[in-house]
This record gives structure tokens, C-alpha cells and sequence, in this order.
């Protein structure tokens, strides 16, 4: 067994019907060039037709054919590999998209209810309390009440000759008939068909057989192994006999379409429907109206997103069928990792994590490993979590590393003052942790209610089950759950049938603790009874059939309180706490303002020893705002009084541009305060004072229109607010076309941006040199200046980043003595984004040369000393006798005292110095500006001192056994 390739740097792009395989192999050149060792891609399965994300996958044996051919493909991976290049895939296990009509699995379960093959590949609850839905699933994809809807005829009943079977149609969706369920079309007005025929014809008799053969197929309730294959044997012989009987008469054909268009019935006439309304309430689905379903729906989806179902993985089965394609992609090394979409919503992670090392081979047993294959999952961490060691696998996506980075250039002295002008400008005081415990009920009530219900039915009837908890009421256990939810303070625990950790136990214990202070109930022995079943203590003793159930409450309550975290958090509770919207990232806590250099080097030391091949991001296609755009956002915080001031003087200016709707102010100042900072971070480079376009308007309506839905507060997804989103949309467009506003305005912007182009700089240099697997998200190796999903979706222009790079190879392709002339001078006009991709390229470049240094190699945290030691972060990567020192300045707002020019002001550094550890190399080579540099003697230290080191370029890259 080959042990995994651990990539040394990846760059992330975003498939769809506008970047294809093909298109993605002409790219691999230029990302060769440039350093990269593997493509990491987004998820190119067959997906919902014009998706352009992937995440929406309909068939997981075959590639997307709007990407491209599996012979396109196999050019993409030739291309690779004739770079030296690797893959790493997005897969998607939690959820499959359905509705429409392409997803043959989900299909099937409409068809067979029960019975259907692929039953227990969702994770459908078919028996709640709705006497209605037993044995049924219901699908909210109506755009009105079911009788308003069967009334109009939006709902028709069609025949397939070709295949002999009948389908429901509503606009672009299929619905299936149940075949046990023909004999009520096939026999709806049959005398006619007997006037027509000699009652001894052939095609009479064998269409009176065939209505008595699908009338004595198995139910689709019966779900015995036998009876459902005869049922599935059957049901397919006899559509193909009704297809040869009509291929062969035309009279029978004529008859099956006459009665088709007889029930589809009459729109003059509400009572033509009524057989059609019987045929409908006899199949295994019940059609509902979108907006008014959410209490019943009985699927387990993805998040609040009804046309994704999850599905269950911990079925070796679906695990299987689902996998099946790729990882033979894995054995053929088209692929050479797995990045694991979303693994919260997985019932067993770890379980799940382990049949992906084995390779599906479950026969293996313990000896897969996390070296099989490179594996990284997108998990959330929050706070001080931990990953779970015994997952074998190799770190996280990067979520808890961007966020911890970004944590350097926020200044951590400024929060008082910062919370102090939030507060005045909105008008009032915002506890964090209480919103997010209002929003998480919010969403609850909103539209994650259906999954509370079918929890709370399962939890009742575990109380039943005991003589000391069945008095129990149901809304006393809905209740309970719903307070035990909102106050849980992680994304999920992860227990299981055999173990319960430390960390989920007191996960537990704080959450039923906050529940109890919480409720208004005066009976609090609830909330402990639920407790021990999360915990699943007090088994002993216990029929097997109440311990299953308990363990499976338990595991299925971890997988609500992940989605229930991610929409009450990220999509909701992050659109409303605007104070420094630069923390508002996911994985990311607001109320952690800021970190320091110490703390963050015994986090980045931890992570090496534990996880040191885990991805390194800072933009991802899931972040709320790209690293540049972060980067500038975060000098508010070192500007707070400059801040405080513009931000009063832009409310004044602006607030004939507001209106009202009803008794609200539109926007209101929490979105006004968001709108402000959003443009700080997002205003376009190179156009001076010009008015920023229509695209960029567009840009930033579109934004605030989503982010306003998201916050749920005055409009949301579900029932738009026009009139609240329209004046919003106004206001953007005056603002931005306001000459007083920009006025003001673009003078403090110049000052942010400057400033964050430094702080980007330097987190992109820490990115590259840190212990991990650095990670570029498209387009990135410029300034990228992008918003949230769409906005951070955009075609990227490979073509100018291409004739850049070659520029700059041009450029520093002639000896090094003239580097630190052109250093300087791409470090003098930063706004073309030189400068980034010329760190990306030589530091990638060294990477490269010595891959052993940056996968292996001990990070020293190294002591800055003297009256700036806090604007520099500084670490030295070691192995063998080879040693590499990144040196980078932070919070250079403050640093600089408002000039724009970091190079042309040595003297702002004093006596602030690097210490190198003992034994280290005194002469070392900066590999951006080509420069010799010396340490100095600094009583019993060898020191290098900043007045130097930063002459030329905003960053330093320090090599022994420099070459040049």
C-alpha cells in the first residue's frame, strides 16, 4: 500500500457548466508554473442540471455531463499528471438533491414507498404522528394549497408508452404512480374499451389481465425481502407487457390516453378532479404547498434546503452505491485525496471516516489507517474544540487557521472602543451568545421545526417506553429539546453506541444546565431525563430494543444540532452582530476580538504535532468575504476614533437617502453599520475618485440583499420584504452615487486598503510557511475583492493572472543582485496585486525545492524584542541543517501613524529585533529581495534587527544556505 500524497500547496476551483474539464486541463500549465502540486476540486458528480456549485448530486456513479465527458476528464487528469500535478475531490456523502426528475433512487421511493429498494438510503421517518403520513413521505414543492393547485390542472397525470408507466407531473417535477395503483387508471371507464373490442380479443384480455396483475402486486407497506423483489420483478414485467400491448394496438393506446386526459380533468369543473385526487392520496407521497409544510415534512434534509435529502451513510449499502465511483477514481490515482463535505450531518463521522480509508473493503478491519489516503474534512470548530484524534484522516478544510490568522491583524486593545461605537451607532447593546440562542430558536420555529418534531415523537416514545418517565407529556419533551438545542454551545457532539468522550460529556451537561436556567417550567426533572438519554447512561438492565432506540435519539439529535448551529450562527446570528463583520466567519467566534502573536504560536504548535497536514485556507468558496477584503476590515479596529467619526459624519450624509417602511427605517443602522464596513472592504482598486460602476452597485445590492434575508430581521428567504429590500437597494445606489459621500469617504478607504494589502501580504507569507497544506482559493493569487456566495463564484480571469506570472518571471529572471530594485518597486504600487502572486510564486517555488523542510520541519516560535515587538510575528520552520525564518509586520495602521509608505520609514522600527534561537545561522538570505542579511551580536543573542529587514519588501522570508 503507497502511502497518500500529502500536497504541498492546492488550489481550489469551482466546476460548472462555465468551467469545464477541458477548460480546467488548459489551466493546469499556468497553476504548474506557479508552484501548485494539486488541484483541488468542487464536487463534479452528476448534479442537478445547471447547478453551479455540485453540492446538488443526483447520481454518484457518473461524472456531471455539463462538465464534461469522461474522456474530456481523463484529459484534465492526463494534463496533471503530466505536470507532476495531483487531484483532490470534493465529495458530498450528506445529502442528494431530488424533486425534478433525474434522481433515479429518490424516484424510486416516490414509486414504492416502503417497499422500494432504496428506502432506507434517506432518512425518511414514515411513521409520525399525522395519521395522514403514515407510510407516506411528504414532499413540500407545491407553489400553493394542494385544492388550489389540483383545481387549476397544474397537476396532470401522463402515460410513457415507450415504458408503460404512468407519472404525476407538476411543472419540471415527476412523481411517479405507484404500479399497485394502475388498476385506477387502467380500469377508469373500461366499458368503453369494451365497446370497442370483441370482448374474446386478445388486446382486450391482455389488458384485463394486466389490470389484475398490477392489482395483486405486493403493497408498497410490505417490506420483506421477498416481497419487495417480487414487487420489483413484477411491477417491471408488467410495464413492459402494458408498453408491447400498446406498441401493438393502437386502439388500447387510444383508450389509455383518452382516460389520461379524462382524469387530468376539467378546469371549469372542480369535480372532474376528484378521481384524480383519489389516484394522488393513494401514493406513498403527499404533494404540499412549500410554505406551509415545514412543520411536517418527515425527510431529514440538508440544513432547511427541501430539495436536498440526506442520506444514511452509516449504511454500509448507500455507503457502497455511493462511493462506489469514487473511489475507484482513488485506486485508478485519477484522485489523490478526499475533501468531506459537511461531516456533522453524518450519523457516525468516525465510522464513516474509516469505511473512506478502507476503500468500502470493510473485511480490512483495523488495518486502514489515516496514511491510506489523504483525507481532510470541513468541521467547524468552535472556541477552544478540538478535533477528534481517533478519526483517521488528516486535518480540517482550514476554517479554524484563517480564522485564527486573521485573528493577528485585529487589534485586540481596541474592543471596548470598538463595542462603544457599535453600540452608540445602532442604539443599543447587543449580547452576543443571547442572539445566538434567540436565532437558533428562530430558525427552529422557522424551518427547522419538522426535525424537532420527528425527535420529540422518537423522544416520547422512549418515554413511554418506562414506567418513571411516561407521564411525560409530548409538549413537555418538545419543549425541553427546543431549550436544550438553542443552548447547546458546539456544532455537535459525537457519541456512540461505545463511547462517550470528556468533551461531549460536559458539551451535555453545560447545555441541559443553560436549558433549566432558560425554561419557565417549574418541573425541571425533564430536562435530566433527556440529559441521560444524550448521554446514554442508565442502560443496564434495559431490553435491547430500548437501548437502540436510545442510542439512535442520540446520534440523531447530534446530527440536528449541526444544522441547527450552522443556520442560527453562520446564516442568521452573523448578519445581525455587525461590530467587526471581519470576525464573522466561518468557524469563526465575534467575540473573539483579535489574538496575539504568543497565542497563536502555541496554537499553530499544537496543530503541527497533531494535525500537520491539515489545509492552511484564508478564502474558501464558503466565506462570507475573501481574505483581502477581511484584511482590509480589520484595520478598523486599529483606527477606532477615525472610525467612530466617519462612520457619524456618513450617517448624516446619507440620511435623506433613507425611507420608511411602515414604522422601520430602511436599512436600518445595524444593515447601514454593515453597508459601510462592507465597502471599506470591497471598493474596487485603480479608480480614484470615479463613480465604482454599475457592476460593483449591482454587486453590493445583491450583497446586502442577501445579507438583510439572511438576518431574518426585516425581510428573509422565505417571505421577501420588497418594500424594505427595494429601499435598501435605493439607498445603496444613492450612497454610491453621492460626490459628498465619496468625498469623504475614499480618503479613509485609501488608508484601509493600504494597510490591508500589508495585512494580506503577511498572512498569505504565514499561509505558505506554517505546518500544513497551503491552500489558494481561485483567482486568489491577485487581490480578490469578492462577497459571499455568488460573489466569491465569479469567472476568474486565468488569462491575466497567466500573462502576470510570466511578467514577473520576465521580470526577476536576471540576476539576483537587481531583486531588490524590483522588490521595492512592486512593493511601492501594490494595487496591481503584483506583489501577492510574486510572494505565491517564489515562496511556492521553495516549497517545492525543500518539500521535506515544510512537511516535516519543527515551527519554532521566535521572540521579537524592542519598542514595536507587537507589530512583528515571527517563526522559523527547521529540518536536518536546513532553516527558513518568516518575519511580518502586523497592525500597521497603528504602526505607520496614518503615512502610507511602510518602506520609506526605517526609523519607525527603533529597537525592535528578531532573536534567533541558539545555533541558528547567522547569514541568511531574504528570497524576496535577494539581500544578504546579517544577525547581530545583542548581549548573548544573535538578533536581526528590523530597520533592515524590511527595507525593500513588507515581508521576509530568511534562508539558510542561500543561493539566490
Amino acid at each position: 500500500m503507497r502511502p497518500p500524497l500529502i500536497p504541498l500547496a492546492t488550489y481550489r476551483l469551482q466546476f460548472n457548466r462555465n468551467f469545464t474539464f477541458l477548460q480546467a486541463a488548459e489551466l493546469v500549465p499556468y497553476l504548474a508554473e506557479l508552484g501548485i502540486s494539486h488541484c483541488y476540486a468542487s464536487p463534479y458528480l452528476r448534479a442537478r442540471p445547471g447547478s453551479m456549485h455540485g453540492y446538488d448530486i443526483v447520481d454518484h456513479h457518473q461524472l456531471n455531463p455539463e462538465i464534461g465527458s469522461l474522456e474530456e476528464y481523463d484529459k484534465f487528469v492526463a494534463a496533471l499528471h503530466q505536470h507532476g500535478m495531483g487531484q483532490i475531490l470534493d465529495i458530498v456523502p450528506n445529502h442528494m438533491g431530488i424533486m425534478g426528475s433525474d434522481n433515479a433512487w429518490w424516484l424510486d421511493v416516490l414509486e414504492n414507498g416502503e417497499a422500494s429498494a432504496y428506502a432506507e438510503f434517506f432518512d425518511i421517518d414514515w411513521y409520525p404522528l399525522k395519521d395522514e403520513l403514515q407510510g407516506k413521505v411528504l414532499v413540500p414543492v407545491l407553489g400553493d394549497q394542494y385544492g388550489i393547485i389540483l383545481d387549476r390542472g397544474e397537476l396532470r397525470i401522463t402515460f410513457d408508452k415507450e415504458k408503460g408507466e404512468f407519472s404525476l407531473h407538476y411543472f419540471k417535477h415527476r412523481f411517479p404512480v405507484n404500479p399497485r395503483e394502475y388498476p385506477r387508471i387502467l380500469g377508469y371507464g373500461l366499458e368503453a374499451l369494451q365497446q370497442r373490442l370483441d370482448a374474446e380479443n386478445e388486446d382486450l384480455l391482455e389488458f384485463q389481465s394486466l389490470i389484475s396483475a398490477f392489482n395483486h402486486l405486493p403493497g408498497r407497506e410490505e417490506t420483506a425481502l421477498e416481497k419487495r423483489a417480487e414487487r420489483l420483478r413484477d411491477k417491471e414485467i408488467h410495464k413492459r407487457r402494458l408498453a408491447a400491448l400498446c406498441a401493438r394496438s393502437g386502439d388500447v393506446t387510444q383508450f389509455v390516453e383518452d382516460i389520461v386526459e379524462k382524469m387530468n380533468g376539467n378546469a371549469t369543473d372542480p369535480a372532474s378532479f376528484d378521481p384524480l385526487h383519489e389516484l394522488i392520496k393513494a401514493q406513498a407521497y403527499r404533494l404540499a404547498f412549500w410554505r406551509v409544510a415545514a412543520d411536517d415534512i418527515n425527510y431529514r434534509r440538508f440544513f432547511d434546503v427541501n430539495d436536498l435529502a440526506a442520506l444514511r451513510q452509516e449504511n454500509e449499502n448507500v455507503f457502497n452505491q455511493t462511493h462506489e465511483f469514487i473511489l475507484q477514481l482513488l485506486r485508478d490515482g485519477k484522485i489523490d485525496g478526499l475533501r468531506v463535505d459537511h461531516p456533522d450531518g453524518l450519523y457516525n463521522p468516525q465510522q464513516y471516516f474509516k469505511r473512506l480509508q478502507c476503500g468500502g473493503d470493510s473485511s480490512i478491519g483495523k488495518g486502514c489507517s489515516r496514511s491510506r489516503y489523504y483525507i481532510v474534512a470541513e468541521k467547524i470548530l468552535t472556541s477552544e474544540e478540538k478535533l477528534a484524534e481517533d478519526w483517521p484522516i488528516h486535518g480540517t478544510t482550514g476554517y479554524n487557521f484563517s480564522n485564527l490568522v486573521n485573528g493577528l491583524f485585529v487589534d485586540s486593545a481596541a474592543e471596548r472602543k470598538m463595542d462603544q461605537i457599535y453600540r452608540l451607532f445602532i442604539g443599543e447593546h447587543t449580547d452576543f451568545k443571547e442572539l445566538v440562542y434567540e436565532c437558533k430558536k428562530l430558525v427552529m420555529d422557522r424551518s427547522l421545526n419538522s426535525e424537532l418534531n420527528v425527535m420529540a415523537n422518537h423522544l416520547s416514545r422512549i418515554a413511554l417506553a418506562d414506567r418513571h418517565t411516561c407521564d411525560f407529556t409530548l409538549k413537555s419533551l418538545r419543549d425541553a429539546l427546543t431549550e436544550i438545542v438553542a443552548c447547546f454551545p458546539v456544532y455537535r457532539t459525537y457519541v456512540t453506541e461505545r463511547h462517550v468522550s470528556a468533551s461531549d460529556r460536559a458539551y451535555i451537561n453545560e447545555a441541559v444546565s443553560c436549558a433549566k436556567v432558560k425554561s419557565t417550567a417549574s418541573e425541571s426533572s425533564v430536562y435530566d431525563f433527556i440529559g441521560e438519554i444524550l448521554l446514554t447512561s442508565r442502560l443496564e438492565g434495559r431490553p435491547q430494543y430500548y437501548q437502540r432506540s436510545v442510542y439512535h435519539f442520540a446520534m440523531r439529535f447530534q446530527q440536528y444540532t449541526s444544522a441547527l448551529m450552522a443556520k442560527g450562527l453562520e446564516d442568521t446570528s452573523f448578519y445581525r452582530y455587525n461590530r467587526l463583520i471581519s470576525l464573522n466567519e466561518v468557524g469563526g467566534d465575534p467575540l473573539r476580538f483579535g489574538i496575539t502573536p504568543e497565542e497563536f504560536h502555541r496554537k499553530m504548535k499544537h496543530l503541527g504535532q497533531v494535525w500537520p497536514n491539515e489545509m492552511l485556507a484564508t478564502s474558501t468558496h464558503d466565506s462570507k468575504r475573501s481574505e483581502d477584503v477581511r484584511a482590509r476590515i480589520n484595520v478598523l479596529s486599529e483606527m477606532p476614533l477615525a472610525w467612530h467619526w466617519h462612520v457619524r459624519h456618513w450617517r448624516k450624509l446619507n440620511r435623506d437617502k433613507k425611507a420608511l417602511c411602515g414604522e422601520t427605517e430602511a436599512p436600518t443602522a445595524n444593515d447601514e453599520y454593515l453597508l459601510y464596513q462592507t465597502l471599506i472592504g470591497a471598493w474596487p482598486f485603480g479608480i480614484g475618485n470615479q463613480d465604482p460602476g454599475e457592476n460593483f452597485i449591482e454587486r453590493i445590492c445583491d450583497f446586502m440583499r442577501k445579507a438583510i434575508r439572511e438576518a431574518k430581521k426585516n425581510t428573509n428567504w422565505a417571505n421577501p420584504n420588497q418594500d424594505y429590500e427595494s429601499a435598501v437597494s435605493r439607498f445603496v445606489k444613492a450612497v454610491l452615487e453621492s460626490k459628498e459621500f465619496l468625498g469623504s469617504f475614499l480618503p479613509f478607504q485609501r488608508k484601509a486598503a493600504y494597510c490591508g494589502m500589508l495585512n494580506s501580504l503577511s498572512q498569505t507569507l504565514i499561509k505558505l510557511t506554517a505546518r500544513g497544506v497551503p491552500d489558494i482559493y481561485q483567482g486568489n493569487e491577485l487581490w480578490e475583492l469578492t462577497l459571499v456566495d455568488p460573489d466569491n463564484r465569479r469567472p476568474v480571469d486565468y488569462k491575466e493572472r497567466h500573462r502576470t506570472l510570466q511578467l514577473l518571471k520576465t521580470t526577476f529572471g536576471s540576476t539576483h543582485e537587481q531583486t531588490a530594485r524590483k522588490a521595492r518597486e512592486l512593493a511601492q504600487d501594490m494595487e496591481d496585486g503584483l506583489i501577492k502572486l510574486y510572494t505565491l510564486w517564489k515562496m511556492l517555488g521553495l516549497r517545492n525545492q525543500r518539500p521535506e523542510l515544510f512537511r516535516e520541519g519543527e515551527y519554532i516560535p521566535l521572540r521579537v524584542t524592542g519598542e514595536k515587538a507587537k507589530h512583528v510575528l515571527a517563526f522559523a520552520r527547521k529540518a536536518a541543517d536546513t532553516v527558513v525564518i518568516t518575519a511580518v509586520p502586523r497592525l500597521c495602521a497603528e504602526l505607520l501613524g496614518g503615512k502610507l509608505n511602510m518602506l520609506g520609514n526605517r526609523k519607525i522600527w527603533g529597537d525592535t529585533r528578531i532573536e534567533l534561537f541558539p545555533k541558528a545561522e547567522t547569514r541568511l538570505g531574504n528570497l524576496f529581495t535577494g539581500e544578504l542579511v546579517k544577525s547581530e551580536r545583542h548581549g548573548n543573542t544573535e538578533s536581526v534587527p528590523l530597520t533592515r529587514l524590511f527595507a525593500n519588501f513588507p515581508g521576509a522570508l530568511l534562508i539558510s544556505e542561500f543561493n539566490g
